[in-house]
């Protein structure tokens, strides 16, 4: 939608450099005219996220737009969350979300969940360079973590979920990073429409 609305205001060739889920908010980096070409470099920097999540939920998108699978009222400690997050710290093998733009014999996973198809992706190699637990107050709790290009948050939520062994689901993401670009620096869509 955003390159779309881009696209129209300007008559230029607009496109992004990694996708953010629907339920995500924060910063999409934008490039323009000949800048496109470089789209695949800008997908391969590290990203920065904050991510609340919510205990005892698991869905089938690993967020709270997804359909409910099962709940769960056993109670987890601080200490507890702390202690499996040290797992998820460092290089792993991550499994991306069934609805996720993971393309699969060229189409986009998302499509073949919301046909009701099993959807089986096979794992990536992926890098979790700091994970830190902002906020915890059960069932909610907020982490910020600098990740490596690949890296779903959703999955990482709902693996967090799996290991303490109630579920859990994203509530809410927010891309704080992609490389060097910060969204503090960056312009809201309204603003570059408000543009002449």
């Amino acid at each position: 939608r955003v390159v779309e609305r881009i696209k129209r205001k300007f008559n230029v060739k607009v496109g992004h450099t990694g996708t953010l889920d629907p339920l995500a908010t924060g910063l999409l980096v934008i490039l323009t005219g000949k800048r496109t070409k470089n789209a695949s470099l800008f997908l391969k920097l590290d990203k920065a996220y904050e991510v609340k999540v919510v205990l005892g939920i698991r869905t089938d998108t690993f967020d709270l737009e997804g359909r409910v699978l099962s709940q769960s009222n056993n109670e987890v400690t601080r200490e507890e969350l702390e202690s499996v997050l040290q797992e998820f710290r460092g290089d792993m093998w991550q499994t991306p979300p069934s609805f996720s733009a993971k393309k699969i014999e060229g189409r986009r996973a998302y499509q073949l969940a919301r046909k009701g198809l099993s959807v089986d992706i096979p794992p990536s190699r992926v890098s979790v360079y700091s994970l830190e637990l902002k906020e915890f107050q059960f069932p909610h709790f907020v982490l910020a973590c600098q990740v490596s290009s690949g890296f779903y948050v959703r999955s990482l939520a709902h693996d967090i979920g799996e290991r303490l062994g109630v579920g859990a689901t994203v509530a809410e993401v927010r891309r704080t990073r992609v490389g060097p670009y910060h969204v503090e620096e960056a312009r809201g869509l309204d603003e570059i429409l408000a543009d002449d």
